[in-house]
């Protein structure tokens, strides 16, 4: 079984300028994901690669172990180019550079550093316990449900709830729903051998995280994130 694990980093960033390599309570951002990816690499034999388009990003990561040959083309390295293509294009060049064939891939999400090796053991005997399954990522319990307190603008100029046609009267009562974490995804290689563009597909797995685990998205997040780290208030190993 040949595991791949990708790192996805590029260079610009909008929302939080170099939050790639941006020091994280004394560390790189990126240093934190490149640790837990070791990790599985040293018990599954896992191959650990890089695509970033960013020459500093680069040479951050190797100070801490990963060092790649790869670099991400331009049309790959802009804010408008998607995930799933970006890890496609890293697979296809390690394959070739390895003439092999990986079974699974790994991504892991560097702006969502809460997890550990126990949630990747879990969810990668998960995908595994269900062949028909074409990828797995990691969820958590959400803020808002769409059911309930979560609404979209109308034609009219109105709003709506962004999931009409139940009469929810209080959020206990509104179906089960998922935010989406960033923290990880599994895919097995057929994922990509179909062309989905997208990580949802209609046969896709969810694994809930069990502590706090969340994105990057905006500088407060950043913050959050650092005093969390500082004070030591994370509800799980890290």
């Amino acid at each position: 079984m040949k595991i791949l694990i990708t790192i996805c980093a590029r260079g610009g960033s909008k929302g939080i300028p170099g939050k790639n390599v941006r020091l994280l309570n004394g560390k790189p951002l990126i240093a934190y994901s490149i640790k837990v990816a070791k990790e599985f690499c040293n018990k599954y034999d896992a191959v650990l690669t890089l695509s970033t388009d960013s020459i500093e990003i680069r040479n951050v990561a190797a100070g801490f172990g990963l060092v790649t040959d790869y670099l991400r083309p331009e049309e790959l390295a802009t804010d408008k180019a998607g995930k799933i293509s970006t890890i496609n294009d890293v697979l296809l060049f390690e394959e070739k550079q390895r003439n092999l064939r990986f079974d699974y891939i790994l991504d892991l999400d560097i702006t969502s550093p809460f997890r550990n090796l126990t949630d990747l053991e879990d969810a990668f005997s998960m995908i595994q316990e269900r062949p028909d399954a074409l990828n797995i990522f990691s969820v958590s319990p959400p803020n808002r449900n769409p059911y309930f307190n979560m609404i979209e603008p109308s034609a009219d100029g109105f709003c709506q709830l962004v999931k009409s046609g139940l009469i929810i009267k209080s959020r206990q009562q509104a179906p089960v729903v998922y935010d989406m974490n960033a923290s990880f995804y599994f895919y097995r290689r057929k994922f990509f051998d179909e062309g989905w563009e997208t990580a949802i597909t209609n046969k896709s797995l969810f694994y809930v995280v069990p502590h706090t685990c969340f994105d990057l998205d905006n500088p407060i997040d950043f913050t959050l994130m650092e005093l969390i780290l500082r004070e030591n208030l994370l509800d799980f190993e890290f």
